[in-house]
């Protein structure tokens, strides 16, 4: 998701790095350093990671495996006296056995010295066999002996820079290219970032980002970076990814309540919570309503959907289908009706049978056509909504938002769900849509099915933007 987008944030690091470089290189202000360059990209991955670190756990667990350490140390060396008792009392019947078998020869050879003249040959080579035997077994046994203490050993070195290791990993560079470090301080200028945020613009605009949005985070970041000491490469990479990160971060977060908030304020008054759906034909509406309908029924809360358009073939068919899939009530007349009407009836079915939401669908309409907008604002007079969403598809990029500001203009519109968020890789709408008209964010439709839909949240869609790794910010 928004993989066009995380590139131009990323190729924007790697421009500045480029200019300063050059010119620390023609002042022969630099030099190279040992270790490798850290990615755009781990910069956030290593700050998630150190949010996560609990410090006193880590306190604990260090006091624990030391404890762990001591109590090995003594199994270990009960064991080992244990293994020198047990090799010594071995050590012993070994002796007392060679000495049965040298008793038996010697018997042997007293008893054989007159008959036979081949006997001591014979004992000599029985002697030299067991003799070769026991010197190939006793090197054997005391190697093995060695190398269980240096087993041991071994086993206490390791555990003693576990923690060591992990401190080096934790600090070591990541990613590819080489590191330098400049001789003299250097500070990033505006004429250091003049081309770099220059080309960051054009990206941004290139990605569908509205202008006034890539206007205001090419001077967020200008304003963050200029001043700002660097001693090495590697600074200059983190200092642009904290500047992007805070300027889109002030973009996509457009504060407001959620729609399960204000179902439970309207619960508690007693009253359902009316919602009133607007857009262009083709965004994905219908299905949305579908999708919303689905969300709430799991959450334990009853909608009832309104099929207030009326006009388009096969639209009261469809918004049918979707109701009867996922098991909610549909209040609908003949087409052609009074969509006002029918949104009508719909919140006073609503208050009768206790239900908490009513989803009136409306006819997609384009923001010049005026008099399907009058009818729009007929249907919300008569049914008095308390909340005016529009369904844009994110795929339309800045078309979204021109849409969207249109239907602002001519509504008041409170709050905005894009569909096809997932397919979407430049980002431009869920970038500028809710900035350019100051309403939120509300819901994201991430695929097909009925529970391909997501509450949105501007942590989220931050992460996915500033993340290498898609599936470790994936809910």
């Amino acid at each position: 998701m928004f993989e066009s987008l995380k590139k131009k944030l990323s190729r924007t690091s790697d421009k500045l790095e480029e200019e300063i470089i050059e010119e620390a290189k023609q002042e022969d202000n630099l030099q190279e350093e040992t270790g490798q360059k850290r990615s755009f990209f781990s910069f956030g991955r290593k700050k998630e990671e150190k949010e996560e670190i609990d410090e006193s756990t880590l306190l604990e667990t260090s006091e624990d495996v030391s404890a762990d350490v001591e109590e090995e140390k003594k199994s270990h060396f009960w064991s080992r006296n244990k293994d020198e008792d047990e090799a010594t009392e071995e050590v012993e019947e070994i002796e007392e056995a060679e000495e049965k078998k040298s008793r038996f020869w010697s018997r042997n050879k007293d008893d054989k010295e007159e008959s036979d003249d081949e006997g001591p040959e014979e004992e000599k080579k029985s002697h030299l066999w067991s003799r070769n035997k026991d010197e190939d077994e006793s090197p054997e046994e005391e190697e093995s002996d060695d190398k269980e203490e240096g087993t041991e050993d071994g086993e206490e070195e390791k555990k003693s820079h576990f923690w060591s290791r992990n401190k080096d990993e934790d600090e070591s560079p990541e990613g590819t290219g080489g590191l330098f470090s400049f001789v003299r301080e250097k500070t990033i200028s505006e004429k250091h970032v003049e081309d770099t945020l220059w080309e960051l613009e054009m990206g941004l605009l290139e990605g569908d980002v509205a202008m006034e949005v890539a206007t205001e985070v090419v001077e967020s970041v200008k304003d963050d970076l200029i001043g700002r000491k660097i001693k090495r490469s590697s600074d200059i990479t983190e200092y642009t990814y904290n500047a992007l990160r805070n300027a889109v971060s002030e973009i996509i977060d457009i504060p407001g309540k959620s729609m399960t908030e204000m179902i439970e304020e309207k619960k508690a008054q007693g009253e359902p919570l009316v919602v009133m759906f607007v857009g262009i034909n083709g965004t994905g509406k219908t299905t949305t309503i579908g999708k919303l309908a689905n969300y709430y029924l799991k959450k334990g809360y009853t909608p009832v959907i309104a099929a207030s358009d009326t006009f388009r073939a096969g639209a009261i068919e469809q918004v049918t289908h979707h109701a009867d899939n996922v098991g909610v009530k549909i209040i609908k007349h003949q087409k052609g009706s009074d969509p006002a009407a029918v949104a009508f009836d719909a919140v006073e079915h609503a208050k009768a049978q206790g239900k908490e939401l009513v989803l009136i669908d409306t006819a997609g309409r384009m923001q010049t056509n005026t008099n399907l907008m009058d009818e729009m604002k007929k249907i919300k007079r008569v049914s008095k909504p308390d909340l005016v969403i529009f369904v844009g598809d994110a795929l339309t990029g800045n078309d979204a938002t021109q849409q969207a500001a249109k239907f602002n203009e001519a509504i008041d519109i409170d709050g905005v769900i894009l569909t096809k968020a997932d397919a979407d890789s430049k980002g431009g709408a869920s970038l500028s849509i809710g900035y350019v008209i100051k309403k939120p964010i509300m819901f994201l439709g991430v695929g097909q099915g009925y529970d391909d839909i997501m509450e949105y949240d501007a942590e989220w869609m931050l992460n996915q933007l500033f993340s290498e790794d898609e599936a470790a910010v994936e809910e």
